[in-house]
């Protein structure tokens, strides 16, 4: 009986081993794949050569200047990309003291992987070829520049790399585009510059 009883715990007691290998084996793969959609998602990069990160963007590109988008490259779209989307927006509106919304500046879809960058001031015929544009919080298609009405506002300029081209949306809203693209991120890059009214 005392045999017995010794061989089913040394049973259990080897399926516990086994259950606890498979645990172990399965989080080792699942924290190598995590690390590596993390080094996937930082490899991304967009820059300007008007303004570095967490920097003031010059008038020009402003409702004080001549309000022309900032010139932006970009560099390390992951493998398995089909296309690209960028939203600028400002959460500090309208005071950076007391923010009650997201103020939305540019919302573009579906810019094809062949394009590394988008020129100063580019107008709507000139984008890479396939790219679609929404429409930002003035209601108008195209880039507006920074306008606080009070106070250094940060401006996130946001590339997005899909597994998909989009269908076409019809000039959506920032909302309508991040629910499109729900499910379709790989990677993601942050470019913030600051602006104060003048």
């Amino acid at each position: 009986m005392k045999t017995r009883s010794r061989r089913i715990h040394w049973i259990w007691a080897a399926i516990l081993g086994i259950v606890l290998i498979c645990i172990s084996v399965g989080a080792a793969k699942t924290g190598l794949l995590t690390d590596e959609k993390e080094k996937i998602a930082m490899s991304m990069i967009i820059t300007s050569s008007s303004f570095m990160h967490d920097r003031v963007i010059p008038a020009r590109h402003t409702c004080d200047g001549v309000n022309t988008s900032p010139p932006l490259a970009w560099t390390g779209v992951p493998a398995g990309a089909k296309s690209l989307a960028l939203i600028v927006d400002d959460p500090d509106a309208p005071d950076p003291a007391a923010p009650r919304m997201t103020w939305v500046h540019w919302v573009l879809y579906n810019i094809p992987l062949n394009a590394s960058g988008l020129k100063e001031g580019i107008a709507a015929k000139d984008l890479p070829s396939g790219t679609l544009q929404g429409v930002n919080d003035w209601q108008r298609s195209g880039y507006g520049g920074p306008c606080p009405p009070v106070g250094k506002h940060r401006y996130f300029f946001k590339l997005y790399a899909l597994d998909i081209v989009l269908p076409d949306l019809k000039h959506p809203a920032k909302a309508a585009l991040e629910r499109a693209m729900q499910g379709h991120v790989l990677a993601r890059s942050d470019l913030v510059g600051l602006y104060q009214k003048q």
